[in-house]
């Protein structure tokens, strides 16, 4: 859909002030709050506030809460983002103004990366323990990226994103991203990761797995790893992940298998001992997902306690039912 002349002149008006394109910029690279902003342009909080509410406005930038901070992007869909690209993709990569506000924001994204590396390395060895007795996570990844096929997926969810490791390992795929968590350490972590690896399709932001802050039926996959065994009520986070499924969409879930290593209640807070495919496919089945296929990673460690990881994927059967009328309609005419 295409926009008026009236909303042309309006974008290239608003993004035409030169701030206001280096913070397009900018925000095109990165998700980044207003004390970013503020210390790679070298202007006050007041004016650059101002300059994001204008840029809000004509709804060329998006807006997220995590906890007392706000994180701005730039809108990855709509016709007003497109044509805002477009322009970026224009100026030449070697104006001093964008080379100098491009190395200000790898100072800030350097900053980031020592922070997350600092919560990674306070709990790594909890982290490493815990992998000693996983199948490995090569292992993993290529069922995973196996189950999810080759076909682009238009958009992608991750519960529990934790370090970002889904929205990195699956960044081939998808054409947008979001990656959802509850602790905004582990957000820091994820976005160092993604700021690495040149990712800027994706984001990630707090928000609660029971209660997201997302609107129904936008996601064509959604991936859950390694985290229902965290909850007490799982079959309540599959069934929000299913309220922002599309209809025809895929729900991919990596967890555990059933197991008896009672300590990691008390020492790495496991409430589930994992997840039976019975229990699993009855859950699935109650928010309307049909399971497609199910797969148990063993692994091959000898004489030393183990776990297994299942790979669920389950299908949203609204699409499917809705081809098949039709497929009868079409019979009986």
């Amino acid at each position: 859909m295409g926009l008026s002349l009236d909303t042309i002149v309006d974008v290239l008006k608003t993004a035409g002030e030169p701030t206001r394109f280096r913070l397009l910029a900018l925000l095109a690279a990165a998700d980044l709050t207003v004390t970013d902003l503020t210390e790679i342009l070298g202007q006050s909080q007041p004016r650059i506030s101002r300059h994001l509410k204008l840029l809000g406005e004509e709804e060329l930038i998006e807006r997220y809460q995590e906890g007392a901070w706000a994180y701005f992007r730039l809108k990855q869909d709509g016709p007003a983002a497109a044509l805002v690209r477009t322009v970026l993709s224009a100026a030449a990569i070697d104006d001093p103004v964008i080379v100098r506000d491009g190395e200000r924001l790898t100072t800030v994204k350097r900053a980031r990366a020592e922070r997350a590396q600092a919560y990674f390395s306070r709990n790594a060895s909890e982290w490493d323990e815990l992998r000693r007795l996983q199948i490995s996570d090569a292992a993993v990844e290529r069922t995973l990226l196996q189950l999810v096929g080759k076909d682009p997926v238009d958009a992608l969810l991750d519960l529990g994103t934790g370090t970002g490791w889904i929205l990195q390992l699956l960044s081939k795929v998808y054409r947008r991203a979001v990656g959802i968590d509850a602790s905004r350490d582990m957000l820091s972590v994820a976005r160092a990761n993604l700021d690495k690896a040149g990712i800027v399709k994706a984001s990630v932001r707090q928000g609660d797995i029971f209660n997201l802050p997302l609107e129904g039926q936008d996601f064509d996959l959604i991936t859950i790893h390694q985290v229902l065994h965290f909850l007490d009520q799982p079959e309540l986070a599959i069934a929000e992940a299913a309220r922002v499924l599309r209809p025809g969409g895929r729900l991919l879930i990596v967890d555990l298998a059933p197991h008896n290593l009672e300590y990691l209640r008390d020492d790495h807070a496991h409430v589930r001992l994992g997840f039976s495919h019975p229990a699993m496919a009855d859950w699935l089945e109650k928010v309307g997902l049909d399971v497609q296929e199910v797969i148990d990673l063993n692994t091959d460690k000898q004489g030393a306690p183990s776990l297994t990881a299942t790979l669920w994927i389950a299908r949203d059967r609204r699409l499917l039912i809705a081809d098949g009328a039709a497929a009868e309609e079409l019979t009986t005419a």
